[in-house]
């Protein structure tokens, strides 16, 4: 076989190489312009080889000029030596592909291929400086990814959310608490704790049944949530009939008040309760306890001292707020 004969197998060959790989593969000259532009890349971009060869990349796609690509084909071209790989997080889907090539009326709403994109510096004898960009589809691996990423934050939010009030649960209150705790200290500010209780919850549950009774919860942790007026303000079902409020920054008079407000809003919405001994409708007792830092108290203290006085607002009569006092004689 001769040397031409040999050379024009060689290229049969690579031909047919290109034409079989699953990925993009674009050859730049020296001077950017495109030398090879396999079957993949005319599948996907909707431009064949004869449209493009010849023509420089960036005047193909003006969107890629002064990006990150055309910075990594400049520096194959110039000096570097080692190829370029970008973050597939800043530059998704850098070129105009698609997983078919979307008719004009289609193009609106199809989204672009997710890509991964490595531009390699080419030094072949004799002969100017090139480069290889190299595209795969990562659609597939970033949809999975996504999937996973969904999956994930349902399952946590299972995990962390009360199943029939759609509001934090006791693990996720005691997450919280233990946090907020560790920023009041951090930062020398006060902060207050309010748990919040069903008047006779348990004789309305035998009174009117337990479907009457989820309802009664679910409007009292929605009167609970609307009335958290700031993102760190945080309420959680703390078991049962009881109700946990989180007031970071808050001192003891402030979180009373607040406390007081919900309690009357409560009150306001007339759920009717007929077995409650204190009224004709659903109430709440409220006791308040404050973290600040004149008091070297832990997180299990707080909730002591706040159970404390709830347990003393039964005392009291229920339907109110008291704030604890460490001279309440319980």
């Amino acid at each position: 076989m001769s040397c031409s004969e040999s050379f024009q197998s060689e290229c049969s060959l690579l031909k047919s190489v290109m034409s079989t790989l699953k990925i993009g593969a674009i050859v730049l000259d020296s001077s950017q312009q495109v030398v090879l532009w396999n079957q993949w890349m005319e599948k996907h971009s909707g431009f064949n080889a004869a449209q493009v060869l010849g023509r420089d990349l960036f005047v193909l796609f003006p969107e890629l000029r002064q990006g990150r690509i055309q910075s990594a084909v400049h520096q194959a071209l110039q000096k570097n030596s080692f190829p370029s790989v970008l973050s597939q997080k800043l530059n998704k889907a850098p070129f105009p592909l698609y997983s078919h090539f979307p008719l004009e009326e289609e193009a609106a709403n199809q989204e672009r291929m997710q890509q991964a994109v490595e531009i390699i510096p080419l030094k072949l004898p004799d002969m100017p400086r090139h480069c290889l960009i190299q595209i795969n589809d990562v659609s597939a691996a970033v949809g999975r990814e996504r999937l996973l990423l969904d999956q994930t934050l349902v399952l946590r939010s299972q995990t962390l959310l009360d199943g029939l009030t759609c509001i934090a649960n006791r693990r996720h209150f005691d997450l919280t608490i233990d946090k907020e705790m560790r920023r009041a200290k951090r930062t020398n500010l006060p902060m207050s704790l309010a748990l919040v209780d069903i008047d006779y919850f348990k004789a309305y549950n035998d009174y009117y049944g337990h479907q009457k009774g989820d309802d009664c919860l679910i409007q009292v942790a929605a009167e609970l949530s609307t009335s958290m007026r700031r993102p760190a303000d945080f309420v959680a079902r703390y078991g049962g009939e009881e109700f946990a409020v989180i007031l970071p920054e808050t001192n003891q008079m402030n979180a009373a008040k607040i406390m007081e407000g919900i309690r009357c809003k409560i009150a306001g919405r007339m759920m009717e309760h007929q077995s409650s001994v204190v009224a004709n409708h659903i109430s709440v007792s409220i006791g308040v306890a404050t973290f600040n830092a004149e008091t070297d108290i832990d997180v299990k203290d707080l909730i002591g001292h706040a159970d404390q006085a709830l347990y003393q607002a039964k005392g009291d009569g229920r339907n109110r707020v008291v704030i604890y006092d460490p001279d309440l004689k319980l």
